[in-house]
Parts: structure tokens; sequence; C-alpha cells
């Protein structure tokens, strides 16, 4: 019982931090999405897809989560975009306060997005809060059509998926009508993208839905 008690207690102090990101982020128009997914789905990938599309339309910003290497964050910095990387040294998931300190190396930037490429892993960031405006999860085709069913947490939190390697759906045993309803049976409002990032198929169709919410955002502001 002791340690679901410590376990709640760092989750309401993460949730106060989140918080404060969150009304940081709204100040600063920024809207931030929290990615996620295991290791391997292509979230770094996507982001150096995201980016070249829509090639300076809004300001990105990057903070990159990784347990040991800074080896993402140079991908990133190679594409001329503000970015800061986080080492957990081991920890398996992003927290609130680490985004927080992340976030500051960022005053000199005026940014519209925000991406939080968390660690690759469907179980730990599930409960974590960022103070993201979205988290958006990504699974590969590789990784077959069961994942909503066996990381339902990740899917019900999520309000995007994007299923990453559709280059590839011919030589898999993998069903796209499945993964999808295996999606929507667990959380039937996601917003389901499919996309390549080796053929760049549907990445227009994600930047599209980003400049979207970047315009609304602002037009609410």
């Amino acid at each position: 019982m002791s340690l679901i008690t410590v376990e709640r207690k760092i989750l309401e102090k993460n949730d106060e931090i989140a918080a404060l990101n969150r009304q940081l982020f709204r100040e600063r128009k920024i809207i931030a999405f929290n990615l996620v997914s295991s290791p391997g789905s292509g979230k770094t990938s996507l982001i150096e897809n995201t980016i070249q599309c829509l090639n300076h339309k809004i300001k990105v910003g990057v903070i990159e989560g990784d347990v040991q290497t800074n080896l993402d964050a140079e991908r990133i910095d190679a594409l001329n975009v503000p970015v800061v990387q986080i080492v957990t040294n081991g920890s398996c998931h992003l927290d609130a306060m680490l985004v927080r300190d992340a976030f500051s190396k960022f005053d000199s930037h005026v940014l519209d997005i925000l991406f939080i490429e968390n660690v690759g892993n469907l179980v730990c960031p599930a409960a974590y809060d960022l103070g993201e405006r979205m988290k958006v999860v990504i699974v590969s085709t590789t990784e077959g059509d069961d994942k909503p069913l066996k990381y339902p947490a990740m899917f019900r939190n999520s309000e995007a998926l994007i299923i990453n390697k559709m280059d590839l759906l011919s030589y898999l045993n993998c069903s796209i009508a499945e993964l999808r309803k295996n999606a929507l049976l667990i959380n039937p409002s996601l917003k389901i993208f499919e996309v390549s990032c080796t053929s760049g198929e549907g990445i227009g169709k994600w930047c599209k839905f980003l400049i979207e919410m970047s315009n609304h955002d602002e037009k609410q502001g």
C-alpha cells in the first residue's frame, strides 16, 4: 500500500507542474505535442519529415527524450531547428519537471509548435502528463495490428494515432483495417494518420492538420 501512496504523490506533483507547463505554453501560444511510441516506431523520422514538409511555414522546436544518447537531437539540429536533449539515464519516461527545465532553454526562440519526443515506451509515459496540448501515439506496421489491445492506456490517453512504415505493409502480416478497428475500440475519437517516413506518403496530410491546429489556436488567441 505504501508503494501506491508514493506513486500517487509523485503523479500529483507531476500534474501540478504539468498544469504550469500548459499555462506557459498557452501564454506563449505554443501547441505542444507529446510523441509516444515503442522503440523504433519512427518518432524522430516523423519529426524530421514534418519539419521538412512544413518548410518553415510555422516555427517548430523539439525536446528530445532518450535513455542514454543525444543521437536523435543531433539529427534534428542538422535541420536548423532549435532542439534540447533530455538524457534520462535509464528512466523509462519524461516527466513535467524535465520538460519545464528543457523548455527554459528555448527562451530566445518564438515557437508555434513544440514536439516532445518521449522515451520509447508504451507503458510508463501513458501516466505522465507533460502539459502537452495533445498526446500522439505512433505505431509502425512492423509491430503488428494488436498494439492497441496490448497497451490500451496509451491509446486511451492519446488524441491522435500515426501508423508509420506504410511502405512495408505488403511484406508484413499486419492488417491496417484490424489495427484501426482495435485502436478505435479503445478510443473512438482518435484521429488516425497513415504515413511512411521513407516514401513521404501521408506526411502532407499530417502537416495540414498541424497547420490547421496552429491557425485555429491563433484565431482563438
